[in-house]
């Protein structure tokens, strides 16, 4: 039996999971060659890399459910949690540098139904209120989730284009980590998919994103579902393994020309696979960039310790106001 083993972390899925379930949006594979011309992409050695690449990214925790009471015998769910967006920006002569003046990237919310919903102020940090919509197609829970991812896709766009008054340079590209969804209108942006949940290809066009090279790409396709987006599939540098090893899926603003979106895809070869982890570094490699992973944990850092966290809200939950809390 011949078998390979997937490089990422198993407690992550893995990085194809969920690639064979279809999409149900309109893909059209001819926007840069004919369907029966398909095949792998080098890299134009013409393409020149941008002076300055800014990677952004956001991360989330939750620290504590709670209840909000309606005062009359009855409580809707609720979130606290604490999240930040923040942008890398790799250039020359400085290198790797977190962007700074994005502090108030930093934020801390409730998240709940209850239209009575107000802010908590605690010792360490006032959680803002935000009142999410009732939804009878999911649970509570994911739709307060929901409407705390929609908070920090705010977040990363606001992060994203302070950091362009703050950049070094003005010839850049943005690599926003996950969907472009919400930030399309951001310039020279581009979204980067990690992992893979949905299949827009059919065979043979998907059979040529498995035989993709080391800094190959396919042809760029238009994806027209819930939203307009140009999408190219990209395989970073990494060890022999599954055939969707390394591979990536990158997307664009559909406002674009056509070939506007192909210069795109051709930038982000040269731009992105020197960006690529190794496992040894990063157990998501060689999809979590380096500059991605070190962000994340920056900002991690940066979200407060959890344990001061939860008890402040215990403590504001009991009564505790945060002056009294100080003494």
């Amino acid at each position: 039996m011949r078998f390979s083993v997937d490089p990422w972390d198993p407690s992550y899925g893995t990085s194809d999971d969920g690639e064979r379930g279809e999409s149900s949006a309109e893909v059209d594979a001819g926007v840069e060659l004919p369907v029966g011309a398909w095949r792998p992409i080098p890299a134009d050695p013409a393409v020149v890399a941008p002076e300055a690449v800014l990677f952004v990214d956001g991360v989330r925790r939750v620290d504590a459910q709670i209840w909000v009471d309606d005062g009359e015998g009855g409580a809707a769910p609720g979130l606290c949690a604490s999240y930040a967006a923040g942008v890398v920006c790799c250039c020359e002569p400085h290198g790797a540098h977190l962007v700074e003046g994005l502090e108030h990237g930093v934020r801390h919310g409730v998240f709940t139904t209850a239209p009575e919903a107000a802010d908590i102020a605690t010792s360490a940090g006032t959680y803002r209120a935000h009142v999410a919509a009732a939804r009878r197609d999911i649970p509570p829970m994911q739709a307060l989730s929901l409407a705390l991812q929609v908070d920090l896709a705010d977040a990363e766009l606001w992060a994203a284009g302070r950091s362009r008054l703050l950049g070094c340079v003005s010839d850049d590209l943005l690599v926003v980590d996950g969907p472009l969804h919400g930030r399309e209108n951001l310039p020279r942006a581009i979204g980067f998919i990690k992992s893979h949940r949905t299949e827009y290809l059919e065979d043979p066009l998907r059979k040529v994103v498995g035989r993709l090279s080391a800094g190959e790409r396919t042809p760029v396709l238009r994806i027209d579902g819930s939203w307009k987006r140009y999408s190219w599939y990209l395989r970073l540098p990494c060890p022999p393994g599954t055939p969707w090893a390394g591979i990536v899926r990158i997307e664009c603003s559909a406002a674009l020309p056509a070939e506007g979106a192909v210069l795109l895809a051709s930038l982000s070869q040269t731009t992105l696979p020197r960006f690529a982890s190794t496992a040894y570094k990063d157990s998501r490699a060689p999809q979590n960039l380096y500059p991605i992973g070190g962000l994340e944990r920056q900002l991690r850092r940066r979200l407060g310790d959890p344990g001061l966290l939860y008890r402040a809200l215990r403590r504001a939950a009991a009564g505790v106001s945060p002056g009294q809390d100080r003494r």
